[in-house]
């Protein structure tokens, strides 16, 4: 079952003025898609087409009925008032979660080894640490739809086996996943299909042997589906 359709015409900040265009695919349930492409290919500009974060966006973008969605954005944000349980308290009563989310979240922070510093201010933590929170962040809410921007940067060897242990296990519950991503090795093992762009198009979608075949590799490489050029798109 598809959990998400995207079929975007042109979108881009401005009026009339197109940085993606003619990007279509879909997610379905505890499917882990990759989306890879050079720095300015257009991924975090589809990205935020699909959070209809964009002022100018042609075209349709439907989730299942009543899926939830969560967002990973590269750089952690937080809220400078709010402790890190706070957060998690602020997001439960605006999802309208049950005392059960709060629960799992516990034991969320308790694999991230946050658990010692769920009372802190996370603007007080390092790079890694805050990954680690708007990861667990984003999973105490148990998305049917998981969006990640980069999840790697920051967190180290253990933290970075955890994630890939727990995005087995949501996809094990369903979750469909969208991972922006330049790890290539780590996409192309663990991800079930692809999307690569490239100058705000698709240039190849589909499972690793169709990407790899669309885009002529030679070495079936991920690495060499991308085009390594700087261009006017933003990422």
């Amino acid at each position: 079952m598809a959990i998400l359709d995207v079929h975007i015409k042109e979108a881009g900040y401005q009026l009339n003025e197109a940085v993606i265009s003619n990007i279509s695919f879909s997610i379905n349930q505890g499917e882990l898609m990759g989306m890879i492409g050079s720095n300015g290919a257009g991924k975090s500009t589809t990205i935020k087409a699909i959070l209809n974060d964009l002022p100018f966006i042609e075209g349709q973008i439907s989730r299942a009925h009543g899926s939830r969605y969560a967002y990973i954005p590269e750089r952690p944000l937080f809220y400078q008032e709010l402790t890190l349980w706070e957060h998690f308290e602020f997001v439960s009563a605006v999802e309208e979660l049950g005392e059960e989310y709060l629960s799992y979240a516990k034991e969320i922070l308790r694999k991230f080894r946050l658990s010692q510093h769920y009372h802190e201010f996370p603007g007080n933590f390092s790079k890694g640490m805050q990954q680690k929170g708007m990861l667990a962040l984003a999973l105490f809410t148990k998305p049917s739809l998981l969006i990640i921007d980069e999840p790697f940067m920051g967190l180290d060897p253990r933290s970075t086996k955890l994630l890939l242990d727990m995005l087995e296990e949501e996809r094990k519950n369903g979750t469909a996943i969208l991972m922006c991503t330049h790890i290539l090795d780590t996409a192309q093992r663990i991800c079930d299909s692809f999307v690569i762009v490239e100058k705000g198009n698709i240039k190849a979608k589909g499972t690793l042997e169709e990407v790899l075949s669309q885009c002529g590799a030679t070495d079936n490489s991920l690495y060499s589906c991308i085009t390594m050029e700087d261009d006017e798109y933003d990422e």
